[in-house]
C-alpha cells in the first residue's frame, strides 16, 4: 500500500474519534512497526495532527484539548484559519483574478462555506462587509500565467510570442508581434491591479519587464534560465518610478497646494520618497524616476493642485501634455 493510501486511513480513523490500536493498523495496513511509526511521525510532525498516546486505550488518539480543527482532504484548519482564508479568497476575488485562480479556489471556498455555517462572521457575512475594487485591470489567459509561473519556479527558460504596446523597445527596434524571444523569467510582479514579468531577454542581452497579459503564445524550455542577482534586478527594473525601469536617474521634485497636500501627504508614490511641509500647508514631495511616463500621468491627476519644481525636462513634458490634451479637445 502507497504510503499516502495509508496516511489517508490513518487520518481518517483519527478523525472518526477512534482509538488507533498498533496491532490493528499493523495488521490492516500489512506494513512493520517502523514504518508504523513513521507514519505517524510524518502525520504529528508535518502535517499539524494533534495526534497522542493513550496509555489507557493502549494506542494513538487526537488531542481534543488542542482545539476544533476543520477537516478537508489533506488539510486541517482552526476555525480562525478557515475565517481567515475566507477573507483572502474574496480579496483575490475582488482583484479580478477569476481567470487566474477563481475557477481552483471556488471548490474549496464552497466547501468552506459549508463548514462554517453561520455565525458572526460567516462567508455570506464577509462577502457583504468586505469591497475590494479595481481600476484598469486586463484580463489575462490562465494558461500563459501557468506556463509563465511553472518556468519561473522551476527555473526554465521560456520563449514569449509577445506584442508589445509601444512602438519601439526602450529606444530599440521594435520586434514584429509573433516574433518569439526567448528569455530567463527572475520574478514575477503585481503592480496597479495587473501582472509583470521581469526577465532576461536573451535577444537584447538586457533585462526586460514583460506585461502578462500581452504575451500571446508562450513555451517552457529544457533549458536552465540564467540567474540575475537581486541587486541588479532592483537596480534595472525596481529604482525608477512605476514599471518603467531605467539606469539613469532623476529627481523629481513637486509641491502640492495646501488642499491637495491633505491626501497626498498620506500617500506612497516611491520608497525612496521625501516629502516635507512649508509654512503655509503645501507639501513638497521628492522622488526618483528613470522613465518620465507614469510619473507624468500622475501628475496630471492632481493639475492645477500641483507644480513641478524640477528637473526642469519634467516641468517641460507636463506642460507639453496639457498642451496636447487642449489642443486635442479645442479640436474636437
Amino acid at each position: 500500500m502507497a504510503q499516502f493510501e495509508r496516511l489517508r486511513r490513518l487520518e481518517l480513523w483519527l478523525v472518526q474519534g477512534r482509538c488507533l490500536r498498533r496491532e490493528r493498523a499493523l495488521r490492516e495496513l500489512e506494513v512493520s512497526r517502523s514504518t508504523l511509526n513513521r507514519d505517524i511521525g510524518f502525520l504529528r510532525d508535518r502535517m499539524g495532527k494533534p495526534i497522542v498516546w493513550d496509555r489507557e486505550q493502549g494506542g494513538w488518539t487526537l488531542d481534543r484539548s488542542a482545539g476544533q480543527q476543520i477537516e478537508i482532504p489533506g488539510l486541517s484548519f482552526s476555525a480562525e484559519e478557515v475565517h481567515a482564508l475566507l477573507t483572502m479568497q474574496h480579496l483575490l476575488s475582488g482583484l479580478d483574478t477569476a481567470g487566474l485562480l477563481g475557477g481552483h479556489i471556488e471548490p474549496l471556498r464552497r466547501k468552506l462555506h459549508a463548514m462554517l455555517g453561520s455565525g458572526a462572521a460567516s462567508a455570506a457575512e464577509v462577502a457583504r462587509r468586505i469591497r475590494v475594487r479595481t481600476v484598469g485591470a486586463r484580463r489575462i489567459v490562465l494558461p500563459h500565467f501557468q506556463a509563465v509561473g511553472s518556468a519561473l519556479l522551476r527555473r526554465r527558460r521560456l520563449v514569449l510570442h509577445y506584442r508589445a504596446r509601444s512602438s519601439a523597445e526602450d529606444g530599440a527596434e521594435p520586434l514584429a508581434p509573433d516574433q518569439p524571444r526567448e528569455v530567463s523569467p527572475q520574478r514575477l510582479v503585481h503592480y496597479r491591479d495587473n501582472w509583470y514579468l521581469d526577465a532576461w531577454c536573451h535577444r537584447r542581452q538586457a533585462l526586460r519587464s514583460f506585461s502578462v497579459d500581452a504575451i500571446e503564445r508562450v513555451q517552457v524550455l529544457d533549458a536552465t534560465a540564467i540567474e540575475v542577482p537581486d541587486t541588479e534586478l532592483d537596480e534595472e527594473l525596481g529604482a525608477g518610478y512605476g514599471i518603467f525601469a531605467g539606469r539613469q536617474m532623476h529627481w523629481a521634485m513637486l509641491r502640492f497646494s495646501a488642499e491637495r497636500a491633505r491626501w497626498v501627504a498620506a500617500e506612497s508614490w516611491h520608497p525612496l520618497q521625501q516629502g516635507s511641509w512649508d509654512s503655509q500647508g503645501r507639501w513638497t514631495l521628492k522622488l526618483p524616476y528613470a522613465d518620465p511616463r507614469e510619473l507624468v500621468m500622475d501628475i496630471l491627476r492632481h493639475v492645477p493642485e500641483v507644480e513641478v519644481l524640477a528637473p526642469e525636462e519634467l516641468e517641460e513634458e507636463v506642460v507639453r501634455r496639457l498642451r496636447a490634451g487642449l489642443a486635442t479637445i479645442c479640436a474636437g
